[in-house]
């Protein structure tokens, strides 16, 4: 049966070749916000990947692919909606890469991607929530829940020998999230958390919540909140006032941001974010070259996002998303042959003469259950003021 439909989207792409046209992606990200400074080169990754198939002529019979940046500022629900909303009925986007916090991401899936029936692929949003939201098929994601990281923070902590730790998290679906999977992977491993307590972010001063956080102890602190809000105001006032030296940062902490505010202030310090060292991602970082940094968190898994949407179309022989959303799990898993970044054209190719690929990318992607990520982590260290790889798992 599913040679038989992949016989039928090459057939209707061929017959849609003399009527190529353009088609809008959007692209929503917190360009202003808490992780400002990640979200330049997830953008850019993504448009990597509709530059590439652009240029291959190969997307429905030459189809062309154009990028429309909004922003979702990462924190501000109605904003984001709104920016969203822009996106579908103003600019007329076929699918949507993102958004990339988890509240946003929510609140764009429920108000705008639901009514209007538009694909939306994350690169970033991780909280356990979204596996169980309500979604019509819609919703994917190219990065893991932070079910998953809740468990590899406890790994990397336990390994490091750290038994006990003060946690704090940034006051919204992300950081309650992922604070609670760590709290409860950490609690059954038999580690102790001291404090689990949440920062508003945006403030001045961060004085009492350290306060608060050093009087309960522990041996590190774990700081699950962003890297360019109240995650950095934290860490300040913990090195200021000594009270922790040493910190364990997940996903929304890493960024070159954090060697720049604190370099060897935070030398001992570990954490981890989605990532892998499969050939994709060298290959990735091949392509990229100079152009942004290929290692950025949820960069790679920005290119995997939009070229996840344009393969899903070329299977479907469709832009629309009510036709490409079912062939998304189609093209990132087995059976099919292997397609990695750089490869978008064979791949279009291989589809467009009914047959299967297997969509593998810059971070090995695995879509199971209801379009979540399997998931692969790169564990880091800070040493001499930079951050540095550990391992991957």
């Amino acid at each position: 049966m599913k040679k038989l439909l992949l016989a039928s989207a090459a057939t209707a792409i061929m017959a849609g070749a003399a009527s190529a046209e353009e088609i809008k992606l959007g692209i929503i990200l917190g360009f202003t916000g808490p992780i400002e400074s990640l979200t330049p080169s997830m953008a850019d990754g993504a448009e990597l990947a509709m530059k590439e198939v652009s240029e291959s002529g190969k997307l429905l019979g030459g189809t062309t692919v154009t990028p429309v940046r909004a922003d979702s500022t990462c924190v501000d629900a109605a904003a984001a909606t709104a920016a969203a909303e822009r996106l579908v009925t103003a600019d007329g986007v076929k699918g949507i890469m993102g958004a990339d916090c988890s509240g946003v991401t929510g609140a764009i899936l429920s108000n705008v991607a639901l009514p209007n029936g538009i694909v939306m692929i994350s690169p970033s949003a991780t909280s356990p929530a979204l596996s169980t939201a309500e979604d019509n098929g819609l919703f994917f994601r190219t990065a893991p829940s932070d079910a998953r990281q809740g468990v590899v923070m406890t790994e990397v902590l336990m390994e490091e020998g750290i038994k006990e730790v003060a946690l704090t998290y940034t006051n919204n679906d992300y950081g309650k999230g992922l604070a609670d999977s760590f709290q409860a992977a950490f609690e059954a491993a038999g580690g102790t958390v001291t404090i689990s307590a949440a920062h508003e972010d945006g403030k001045a001063d961060y004085s009492a919540e350290v306060g608060a956080l050093a009087a309960a102890g522990g041996e590190r602190l774990v700081v699950a909140g962003y890297a360019d809000q109240g995650g950095k105001g934290i860490i300040r006032a913990a090195i200021d006032t000594g009270a922790f030296d040493t910190f364990h940062f997940p996903d929304g902490m890493i960024s070159a941001s954090l060697e720049e505010n604190f370099g060897d202030e935070i030398d001992g310090s570990t954490g981890q974010h989605p990532g892998t060292d499969s050939p994709g991602v060298a290959k990735f970082s091949e392509m990229v070259g100079d152009m942004f940094d290929s290692t950025s968190p949820f960069t790679p898994e920005s290119y995997d996002a939009a070229a996840l949407i344009l393969l899903a179309m070329q299977a479907a022989g469709s832009v629309e998303p009510g036709d490409y959303k079912a062939k998304v799990m189609d093209v990132a898993n087995a059976p099919g042959e292997k397609i990695y970044p750089g490869e978008l054209a064979k791949a279009l190719e291989i589809l467009a003469n009914g047959g299967e690929v297997d969509y593998v990318g810059a971070t090995a992607v695995e879509l199971i259950g209801g379009g979540e990520s399997a998931g692969n982590y790169r564990q880091i260290h800070v040493e001499g003021g930079k951050i540095t790889t550990t391992k991957y798992r």
